[in-house]
């Protein structure tokens, strides 16, 4: 590596924007686990029958499914303007957090078409906080820096996984005014000092790190990606958010679940630096690619474990897995969108995400899981994901090799 190149990864304003993303995906995540604590409790008091809460949860994915990639290409406009950025971001977030906060003060005295008009609005408004602040790390940091970045990012998301099931421990009991409002202010206050980074990153900040022609990524590529990320965000819903539960109570009680489920989420980030050093060299989609199917093999270990310490290390190794793949993902994202398009397709990575949690809530509320003849669908789905994506992220990465040598230097 030459000592630019090095300058440019250590950076202090490409470290700043990291920083700052991560604590942005921690306090997003965190209040996201806020909402769906209280989301019964808060619905029972607007009116709304409990039956109907998981129809709620399935608008919010189906909201940001459709949102995420939307405000992603909006970034990409507004963007090009700092000043204009800035705006874009604390306008809506402003919006988000106040519609957010609303929520515990107006369930008990408006109808259910207010408060469902309020999780609505925070819903599409907070997706301003998901895909666009991403866009910052292919305006103003150097290409050789993205992976590192993309996991101190990601790293705040695997925290706030890990912790989130002791909130809930703590939280379930207290008045949720509180906690609406701290989460609030603190993630407003996050969007706000984010909006401001455009500008103090200053002039050579935001010109192009690599001036350097790449090689156009093939036809279709992003579709594919997509696609993909779609299967393995797919088989993590499944396998986390079904099976593991199901996995640890074959050898532990119920209330040992909040110690035991953050051992995926420990994986997820130990993980995170050392692989971004191998997406640095490699590229994110054979990342990708490897970590779906070593993901695989940890889940087949997993649904085989005979002894609950085999499973604690399948478990680790599926979120390690998993980890890889996230980190990788925004990575390839952005540079499948160097072109301008890094909100597009960062925002598709999003609404894949969004799809697939969709999909999961889908399937417990018609109780899929439960019916005989779909269960070992169920229980082998995640390992039939993870296999078929990695092999065809694989696949790609090879193509995408073949491209690049291909092009004249």
């Amino acid at each position: 590596m030459s000592t630019v190149e090095l300058a440019e990864e250590r950076a202090p304003a490409a470290t700043r924007i990291g920083l700052h993303l991560a604590l942005l995906q921690l306090v997003f995540t965190l209040l996201w686990t806020t909402y769906v604590i209280y989301l019964p409790k808060l619905a029972a008091q607007a009116g709304i029958a409990p039956s109907d809460v998981v129809l709620i949860l399935m608008l919010d994915q189906a909201i940001f499914t459709l949102s995420d990639t939307a405000m992603g290409i909006a970034a990409d406009r507004i963007g090009r303007v700092a000043a204009r950025f800035g705006l874009f971001v604390g306008l809506l977030a402003a919006v988000s957090c106040a519609a957010f906060v609303a929520l515990p003060f107006v369930a008990a005295s408006a109808g259910p078409a207010v408060f469902i008009g309020l999780i609505a609005i925070w819903a599409l408004t907070s997706s301003v906080l998901r895909a666009p602040p991403l866009t910052l790390l292919g305006r103003h940091a150097a290409r050789p820096a993205i992976p590192f970045l993309a996991a101190l990012v990601m790293l705040g998301y695997g925290v706030a996984g890990a912790v989130s099931p002791y909130l809930g421990v703590i939280l379930r009991d207290y008045d949720p005014r509180l906690p609406f409002v701290i989460s609030s202010a603190v993630l407003l206050l996050t969007a706000l000092g984010l909006a401001r980074i455009p500008q103090d990153a200053g002039p050579a900040a935001q010109a192009p790190a690599n001036p350097k022609p790449e090689p156009k990524p093939l036809r279709g590529l992003p579709l594919l990606f997509i696609g993909a990320m779609v299967i393995l965000a797919l088989g993590y819903q499944l396998h986390f958010s079904i099976n593991s539960s199901a996995f640890y109570l074959r050898f532990a009680k119920p209330e040992d679940l909040p110690w035991l489920m953050p051992v995926f989420w420990i994986g997820f980030n130990l993980v995170l630096f050392p692989a971004s050093v191998v997406v640095k060299h490699r590229g994110g989609l054979m990342v990708m690619g490897i970590a779906g199917l070593l993901g695989a093999l940890a889940i087949v270990s997993a649904e085989l474990a005979g002894a609950l310490t085999v499973l604690i290390v399948a478990q680790f190794i599926a979120g390690a897995a998993w980890g890889c793949m996230m980190m990788s993902a925004i990575s390839a994202a952005l540079a499948i969108g160097t072109t301008g398009a890094e909100g597009k397709v960062t925002g598709l990575v999003f609404s894949a995400l969004a799809l697939a949690t969709f999909a999961r809530i889908a399937a417990v509320a018609g109780g899929l899981q439960k019916l005989p003849d779909y269960a070992p669908l169920v229980q082998w789905a995640p390992v039939a994901c993870w296999l078929v994506a990695g092999a065809g992220l694989l696949a790609m990465a090879a193509a995408g090799l073949q491209g690049r040598r291909a092009s004249p230097p």
